[in-house]
This record gives C-alpha cells, structure tokens and sequence, in this order.
C-alpha cells in the first residue's frame, strides 16, 4: 500500500491530491490510538463463574486491557465487593469501563418519581469500579406495551443519565432482538429508543450480532444514525439449528461469520462515534470459551485495533 503511495505521489499532477490523501491516513491512525477494545464477561461466563480471579488472569495474559462485566448481584461483582473487583482487576492490569445491569420496574418509584436505593446503589457502585458506562440491557415489555409508556420510560433512561453524570458516568442502552421485530405505531421500537432518549445523557451500544435474526443491519443503521453509538458489541453469526435466545444464529469467531463484522467496526470507527470495542461470543461451536476469547483477541488485532 505504502509502495503505491509513493509512485502516486511521483506523478506530478496527482501530488497534491496524494498529499491529502496521505494527510487523511496519517489522521485516521493517530484515531486508532483512541479506540478501546475489551471482551464482555459473559463470553466466559462459566469460567467467571467458578474461578473469576484466575479467569481474569487468562484474559489478561492474552493482552486484553478492558473487560465488561455481565454480573452485579447484591452489591457484588462476581462475588466481590465493589472496591474488591477494583483491586482485583487493578492487580492484572485491567480496567473496566462499562457493565451489564438490567434496569426495571424495581428500579423506579412513580409515586417519588425517582429512583429506588437499588438502582441508585448500581450507579455507586459503578464509579467505585472507574465505569464510564453503567449499561441496561434489557427493556421489559410492559415498558414499551404503547408509545405513551415508552416515551415515559424513556425519560426514565435520561434521568437515569442525569444520575450517572453526577459521579462522572453515563448511562446506556444495549439491544437485543426484539427491538427490530417490534413496531408501534409504525414505527420499529429501536427507532423510538433513539428518537426519544437524549444522545447528551443515554449512549447507544449496538449489538451488532443480536439484532441481525430480526433483519437489523448494522451498517445501514450506522448510516442512519451517525455518531450514536458510543459502544459496540463485536460479535459474527452463523446459522444453527438453535441459535441464542432460539433464534436461527448464534455468535460464532470474528470474521467467520455471515454479518460482515470488520465493515461493521471499520465504519463504527469511522463515523459511528464508537469509542469502546467489546467483544462478545456466547456460542463456541466445540471451542472453548476462553480459546475463542483468545482468538477473537487476535483477530481484532490483525484489524488494527
């Protein structure tokens, strides 16, 4: 490529066309230095699971520098206490800048219109961690059973990123499927999630492997919605006769897949607004997770993350 680049730039009446284009690359690789790129835990769940400290190990000898934690129960990641799983990821060099929690009904009081101690605990617990992101992945149904309900939680969504940016954090909202097969009132669910949650309070973090069963394409809804999608989940998908969440795919490693995954990221980069790369694969097809974990990280290197 570099070689190229300098016949075309002998070629007189081509030189300073070659000259921005050159000025471009060198901007477009001083922004690569910017990109984050991690692994969501639940990738090695099991693993997690019964040995999380040593799990965190691995995944930091493979040169992992982020992760994304998928488990936050009673005030505990992965059965430690907040300042604990600091110390812990501290210790391997790690650091984690976003996680999975589900927000729901149990997390707002109508009648205070404010937040319940549980969620409020969440967010604490949060920055203890150094999150950015404190992300809900998940909407429950009756929150979105018609649009007036859904414009009411999704002003929930922005108070919650009002809460979150008191202790220096924002909130976010992962997909699944099911934004992409429901509609109301015309109009797709994923759609109304973006129309009505402020980008300045609520970050998107598209999942690009979810929403591709239910006919959501990345790259069109990249184009649609430009700087959006502050994180990415990086997945592939490959048919199966029973895929994630029953669906006719499940994730598969990067770059085998059928989704187009690096043109996917390569335009998130680019024009997304995506900061934040996270892996993800909750299918192994005969691997291991962690020999999966392994290789994606590989790959992701070879694209020049």
């Amino acid at each position: 490529m570099y070689a190229s680049r300098r016949s075309f730039l002998k070629t007189s009446s081509f030189a300073v066309a070659g000259l921005a284009a050159f000025s471009n690359d060198l901007f477009a690789a001083a922004k690569k230095k910017n990109d984050i790129f991690g692994i969501q835990l639940y990738s090695v769940r099991a693993d997690m699971t019964k040995d999380p400290a040593g799990t965190l190990k691995q995944l930091a000898d493979f040169g992992y520098k982020y992760v994304e934690h998928a488990n936050y129960v009673g005030r505990k990641f992965y059965g430690y206490s907040a300042a604990e799983f600091k110390k812990l990821l501290d210790g391997l060099g790690l650091v984690m800048r976003s996680g999975h929690t589900v927000m729901n009904g149990t997390h707002w009081d109508a009648a205070k219109n404010d937040f319940t101690d549980a969620w409020k605990y969440t967010v604490e617990d949060a920055a203890v961690c150094g999150q950015k992101f404190v992300i809900s992945p998940w909407l429950d149904k009756p929150w979105y059973k018609d649009l007036d309900t859904l414009k009411h939680y999704m002003d929930v969504f922005n108070k919650s990123g009002e809460l979150c940016k008191k202790s220096g954090m924002k909130f976010g909202y992962h997909n699944h499927n099911f934004e992409f097969s429901t509609t109301i009132e015309g109009k797709k669910l994923y759609d109304l999630i973006l129309t009505h949650t402020d980008p300045s309070l609520v970050a998107q973090q598209m999942d690009v492997g979810n929403m591709y069963g239910a006919g959501g394409r990345a790259v069109e809804i990249l184009k649609q919605y430009p700087g959006r999608f502050e994180l990415m989940h990086v997945k592939d998908e490959i048919k199966a006769a029973k895929g994630e969440m029953a669906e006719p795919y499940e994730s598969t490693i990067l770059g085998k897949g059928v989704i187009g995954t690096k043109e996917i990221v390569d335009l998130a980069r680019k024009s997304g607004g995506t900061t934040d790369f996270i892996i993800e694969q909750e299918s192994y097809q005969e691997k291991t997770p962690l020999d999966s974990a392994k290789e994606d990280f590989g790959i992701m290197k070879a694209w020049g993350y």
